[in-house]
């Protein structure tokens, strides 16, 4: 079972508080917020339930073209022969006749969390520590820093999948 959602948008603005898993530092001016001359990104990621691992593409936009791209990506890491379950919400870009063909040519069953439920799908929680770990208490200069930071918290989620302060956080998030 694996489960996608996008997190997002990710700008360029200071994050408050928290205790950051990326280093900090000390702004000597908060930059204001009002102009984003860069534009934002989206983060499409994807949590498989029974490996614990966690899988993410950074994207400029989160139409069904990324999405259907990234469940390629995703698709392309199980034996075809293999049956996958992919568990999403009800956003648009995860409906649609183009993403029920390209599931049943591919071995894919695509189910969906009820309406204004989407806090359901396992990898909220997932969410929930990388905001935690990476984002709270930032201030990062440029996309490609945000980026990066982002890739090795999840390459450091997938090494220290024990660690007591990651299930801590994914635990209190898990409602379900």
């Amino acid at each position: 079972m694996i489960c996608l959602d996008e997190f997002g948008p990710l700008n360029l603005q200071p994050q408050p508080g928290g205790k950051g898993w990326a280093p900090r530092a000390k702004p000597k001016r908060i930059r204001a917020t009002f102009n984003r001359p860069h534009g934002i990104r989206h983060l499409i990621a994807a949590y498989d339930v029974g490996a614990d691992r966690l899988y993410g593409h950074i994207k400029q936009r989160k139409s069904r073209v990324e999405f259907l791209a990234f469940c390629r990506y995703i698709r392309s890491l199980y034996p075809p022969e293999i049956r996958v379950h992919f568990v999403l919400d009800n956003f648009s870009p995860h409906k649609g006749e183009k993403v029920r063909k390209w599931a049943a040519d591919h071995n894919v069953e695509l189910a969906y969390t009820p309406f204004y439920a989407s806090w359901l799908n396992r990898i909220e929680a997932q969410f929930r520590a990388l905001r935690y770990f990476t984002l709270a208490g930032t201030d990062h200069p440029d996309h490609a820093t945000q980026a990066r930071l982002i890739r090795r918290y999840i390459a450091w989620r997938n090494r220290n999948t024990d660690n007591p302060r990651l299930r801590a956080l994914v635990n209190t998030a898990n409602v379900a």
